[in-house]
């Protein structure tokens, strides 16, 4: 009888992907040092296959980590705001990306922008 998939797996799945994307890399690259399809990739990416542990060190030598990293946090991470939760938005792997070749200065600008973008406006002071 095959053992279901529970919050832990697809935890560890989101865990695998955010790191992925933050490395730049394909679900078929990954696929491929898995010795797997890119849609195997995805099911365990959103934690509909359970990974063996032969194939979680061959995806945290992949993705540069140890294998207790795919694990580390695991609490703390489902919450929103959470580092990893953060990589899974859409665009976000491509934004630190980008963000990454910009100068510090860039940087800074680029933080103020996005802070201001999303600050709740001033009520202005009755008179």
């Amino acid at each position: 009888m095959p053992k279901t998939v529970n919050d832990s797996d697809r935890l560890l799945g989101t865990r695998i992907a955010a790191l992925r994307k933050a490395k730049g890399m394909s679900q078929t690259v990954l696929g491929n040092g898995l010795g797997v399809t890119f849609q195997q990739v995805q099911k365990y990416e959103k934690g509909q296959n359970r990974l063996s542990s032969g194939k979680l060190e061959t995806v945290a030598g992949l993705l540069g980590v140890r294998v207790s990293d795919l694990f580390q946090g695991s609490d703390e991470e489902a919450a929103e705001g959470s580092v990893i939760h953060l990589l899974m938005t859409p665009g976000a792997s491509d934004l630190l990306q980008a963000y990454a070749s910009l100068d510090a200065e860039m940087r800074r600008a680029l933080v103020v922008l996005a802070r201001r973008g999303t600050a709740a406006p001033v009520a202005e002071a009755a008179a």
